[in-house]
């Protein structure tokens, strides 16, 4: 008898012991009988109360995550040495955004570990440049930025600049006389997915009606209008310019010809497709609607006479550019100054009387210069496999400022004169580490359906294909961004400890043109996580780690990834970073701007969308009979784009369903969003953790000559 007590006992233990969620000690989060029902699907959502991120019970919950989590990560040993390794790794001067408007040079610049980059004005490449804008004033703690979106008014006098508090996509426009270094009266807020457009003595913007109070950072964004401020006036005297009242799910911008001639205005119902309109500022006719539907994109580089100069993917799924005549708009009158080709048209820039065409072959940039007929003249050679951004130029200069970057290869940028058609370095990064002991190469390999999908990898020469390296796989997968070679600073700490970096550029993206994109949409979702799970396993059947060295990581649509990822194929990973991620599929419309992403995915208001999202989306895939990878999911209060919600609700049923040995953290930055404006310090110490977290649970120790 005694015996059988004896088994009992112990078989109790072992059931406790394999049951046990309290080894973490995660924090008690209630549960609330919320059961909402699909066509006849009854889907229950138990931490609905998150949502409520105003609340004091969410702001009690959050702390007690973050002391949670805070807890384990002071414990691993290793994590100020990386810490102080990322702190030289960013410790560089930087410039970007050069350019030149009128007779001046603008550009923002961080001399090191500065919270924020201050914006310089020179007179001239040889004078001493002076500080036009130092958001590090602004506050404190580093935590207001300025935005690259700023306008210089056509006298040259004034800029008018927008700057964002605690990383929200909510911005405020300031203006700022040039001479005085000192602002204006004029202040406007509540703007939000805003260009600024000089014309005469003020400016076109873009903005909403001011939120309900609570309903800052959650409440759905509606009816944007766009109005236009006049100098020394106050804001609510601001005339509204365009509006559509029937439509209060759609976006609108607005841009100015150089000449002040035509104001062009770019409705929007998603993340890709718009209407133009066009209106002759010399007349007091209206707006004239260039183009119908969403199907197609079209961005106006500048006008030259009476010739507007636009890219669009109408009838050329990877970009052309084409001609307008404003004299006679019917499409049958386009001509293609660039027609389609087999490589990817993404950007072009005018400068003088050529223009610079930006193509990606294979997701590689190439460089290539057209007179204004669009005849061929010459490539602008590149130094490596790499990419090229931020191209300023004008057609009033034959000046071109542009920035090349790779992997491993900081933001260097390059001034080019398209008249001597000679290239020279204008700036170039000093940065303390050594590309030359490093290597990228590009691989193809078959998705799921026998597709060929191409995949950066990069890492120390000379490196062994063991099945052991650390290796760090990054994906996004949506709404057709490209994700080309870039330089992040955190990234280097893995090719330093002998990992692996690499970068599928899976469906959803755009790398191939929209039907890439289109491929990875909708009901076509799954495709994109078949892609990113067949690039774990040719990581793995190639021997360059093992699914014990693999760690996974993707923001916004990327964290939605990665959520859905580790629900299909928890075996391959042994580390999980879902960033500011998607992750309730069923409600994400119902927040800020997430209306406008339901041509991405779909509408759980529609019976065939729903049983597809409800399919994949990471929060109602949670198991419990799933054995899943080291989990820290990563978010911020403010962040006001994929509301913190998401993350919110996912990691306490995470918390709860999950009852293996691996940790299921969340880290929740404060005074932060999505991404954009993030200081320095924040940075720093958001990598150290991830990175820290991450070498730990893989069972290794970072021995790159750490100081």
């Amino acid at each position: 008898m005694k015996q059988k007590v004896f088994l009992i006992i112990l078989l109790l233990s072992i059931i406790g012991v394999s049951c046990n969620k309290s080894k973490f000690n995660y924090p008690d989060t209630k549960k609330v009988n919320q059961v909402d029902n699909y066509f006849g699907e009854e889907v229950k959502d138990p931490y609905r109360w998150l949502e409520d991120d105003n609340s004091e019970e969410t702001e009690s919950w959050v702390r007690a995550q973050n002391e949670l989590t805070q807890s384990y990560l002071v414990k691993i040993p290793f994590r100020e040495k990386i810490k102080n390794r990322l702190t030289e790794l960013w410790d560089y001067e930087t410039i970007e955004s050069t350019s030149k408007v009128g007779d001046k040079y603008f550009f923002f610049k961080n001399d090191g570990l500065q919270e924020q980059h201050v914006l310089y004005v020179q007179n001239s490449l040889e004078e001493n440049a002076e500080i036009l804008v130092d958001p590090n004033e602004l506050s404190d703690d580093g935590t207001a930025s300025m935005s690259s979106v700023y306008a210089i008014s056509k006298d040259g006098k004034y800029i008018a600049y927008q700057i964002s508090r605690g990383g929200s996509d909510w911005q405020e426009i300031l203006v700022r006389d040039i001479e005085t270094k000192q602002d204006l009266e004029d202040h406007i807020t509540w703007v939000k997915f805003s260009k600024i457009a000089w014309y005469k003595d003020g400016f076109y913007y873009s903005r909403y009606l001011e939120s309900k109070v609570g309903e800052e950072l959650s409440g759905l964004n509606e009816f944007h209008k766009i109005y236009y401020h006049k100098l020394g006036t106050p804001t609510i005297e601001d005339k509204i310019v365009f509006e559509d009242k029937d439509y209060p799910f759609r976006n609108y911008t607005a841009e100015v010809s150089g000449d002040e001639k035509y104001l062009f205005i770019y409705e929007t119902e998603s993340t890709s497709g718009n209407n133009l309109y066009v209106k002759n500022l010399q007349k007091k006719d209206g707006f004239v609607m260039l183009t119908k539907g969403f199907n197609y994109d079209y961005d106006v580089l500048d006008q030259v006479g009476d010739n507007l100069f636009v890219l669009t993917n109408f009838n050329a799924p990877k970009y052309k550019l084409v001609r307008i005549n404003v004299n006679s708009l019917n499409i049958g009158n386009w001509i293609d100054v660039l027609p389609e080709k087999k490589e990817i048209l993404e950007k072009c820039a005018l400068a003088g009387d050529k223009i610079i065409a930006t193509y990606l072959q294979d997701v590689k940039t190439k460089l290539e210069v057209y007179n204004i007929k669009g005849s061929y003249l010459y490539d602008i050679e590149l130094p490596a496999l790499g990419s090229v951004s931020d191209i300023n130029s004008s057609v009033n200069s034959n000046e071109v400022f542009y920035t090349f970057k790779s992997f491993t290869v900081a933001s260097t940028i390059f001034k080019h004169n398209v008249e001597t058609k000679k290239s020279e370095i204008y700036f170039e990064p000093q940065i303390n580490f050594n590309a030359s002991e490093y290597e990228t190469k590009q691989i193809f390999y078959k998705g799921k359906d026998g597709i060929k999908i191409p995949m950066f990898i990069v890492y120390k020469k000379g490196l062994e294909l063991n099945g052991k390296n650390p290796t760090l796989l990054y994906a996004y997968g949506g709404f057709g961004a490209r994700k080309l070679p870039y330089f992040e600073e955190d990234r280097l700490i893995w090719l330093e400890n002998g990992g692996v970096f690499a970068l599928a550029n899976i469906r959803g993206g755009g790398e191939y043109g929209e039907n890439w994109h289109r491929a990875g949409i909708r009901l076509n979702k799954q495709n994109v996580y078949d892609d990113f799970i067949a690039a774990s396993e040719y990581l793995i059947e190639e021997k360059y780690t093992s699914s014990e060295k693999l760690t996974i990581q993707g923001e916004s649509n990327g964290g939605l990834l990665i959520g859905a990822v580790v629900n299909q194929r928890p075996d391959l990973f042994k580390v999980a970073f879902p960033e500011v991620g998607v992750l309730d599929m069923l409600r994400y419309h119902k927040f800020t701007i997430g209306w406008a992403w339901i041509e991405e995915y779909g509408f759980s208001a529609d019976s065939i969308h729903f049983q597809n999202l409800y399919n994949y989306s990471p929060l109602h895939n949670i198991r419990k009979d799933i054995d899943y990878p080291a989990i820290m999911v990563v978010t911020a209060d403010n962040d006001d784009r994929v509301v913190p919600a998401h993350s919110f609700k996912y990691i306490a049923t995470l918390q709860e369903k999950y009852t293996g040995k691996n940790p299921t953290f969340i880290r929740i930055q404060t005074k932060a969003g999505h991404g954009s404006g993030k200081s320095i310090s924040m940075k720093i110490q958001e990598a150290t953790d991830k990175w820290s977290f991450a070498f730990y649970n893989m069972g290794e120790t970072p021995n790159f000559g750490l100081k």
